[in-house]
């Protein structure tokens, strides 16, 4: 039973991952540029939450909405002030823009709720569910974090096929100066796109913060991170992919902390990474593009 629940466990943070790492992989693929300010924002909105629920006393579900409209909000401001005018720059000009916008919102943090950690109360009120004849028990969290990533993977995969807005970020990822000829929005399709992805690292904000209650302006740095390597894992640019990514890199973290070492999991995960990328440098979904010179 020890097994099954270390496993069921690695399932639900690895869907935290790939909640988050659908902000990078949507962004890469359609705009080709690394957002690594993705994991301040999980952060922000824990501590949206963190406001409105322990310090405002309002419902978590309150709480839930109004990190998602702030981090929807951020998101498409980050993309205005400091990614658009970028558009047509250098990658290693975006790449120190992002982390410049990741310190940014950290030290704006730290000004505003200091250093010390807060204790987060969990926004979910599922009880949990005992299986085995009470041998093994499923915390609601772990079931709601599962059940939401399923849900925002297929909600997700039916807008992008099936809806105008989807239509028009497929086609901006594959050549803007075309969809632009065609009278997409370009401009309009990728503040969209951070729109989606910064909304849903609010909702991962919520479940890794119900989750792991603890809160500080450094909370989302490592899981953006690893989200990120989830991301490349499955092959950036892919949604499956980053949910194959996000669950294969949760269960291995998981299981090497139960039966290798807490200390050695995150040097597991990076060299299990560098290995798949030497056999296969697109990720396990990823596609090779070929490009004209």
């Amino acid at each position: 039973m020890s097994f099954l629940s270390y496993l069921i466990n690695g399932i639900s943070l690895g869907s935290i991952y790939a909640i988050i790492a659908l902000g990078y992989t949507m962004v890469y693929g359609i705009a080709r540029m690394l957002n690594f300010a993705h994991g301040d924002i999980i952060m922000v909105g824990g501590f949206a939450i963190f406001t409105m629920v322990s310090t405002l006393g309002m419902a978590p579900m309150v709480g839930i909405i109004t990190a998602v409209f702030v981090c929807t909000l951020l998101g498409v401001t980050i993309e205005f002030v400091a990614y658009r005018p970028l558009r047509g720059a250098s990658s290693l000009a975006v790449l120190i823009t992002a982390i410049g916008v990741s310190y940014l919102l950290q030290n704006l943090a730290l000004l505003i709720f200091g250093s010390n950690a807060r204790q987060f109360t969990s926004v979910v009120t599922i009880s949990s569910l005992k299986l085995a004849g009470g041998r093994l028990s499923i915390s609601g969290e772990t079931i709601v974090t599962i059940a939401v990533c399923i849900v925002i993977m297929i909600a997700l995969t039916a807008f992008i096929n099936k809806t105008r807005i989807g239509q028009a970020m497929l086609a901006v990822s594959e050549d803007k100066g075309a969809a632009a000829l065609m009278g997409i929005n370009v401009n309009r399709t990728i503040a969209v796109t951070f729109a989606i992805g910064s909304a849903l690292a609010a909702v991962a904000g919520a479940l890794l913060c119900s989750t792991y209650p603890s809160l500080t302006p450094y909370t989302g740095s490592m899981p953006g991170i690893k989200a990120f390597v989830a991301a490349v894992f499955g092959g950036i640019g892919s949604i499956p992919g980053a949910l194959l990514g996000g669950i294969i890199l949760g269960v291995v973290e998981n299981l090497s902390k139960a039966y290798i070492s807490s200390q050695l999991s995150d040097a597991i995960v990076f060299s299990m990474l560098i290995v798949i990328l030497l056999v296969r440098p697109t990720g396990i979904l990823g596609k090779k593009i070929n490009e004209k010179v």
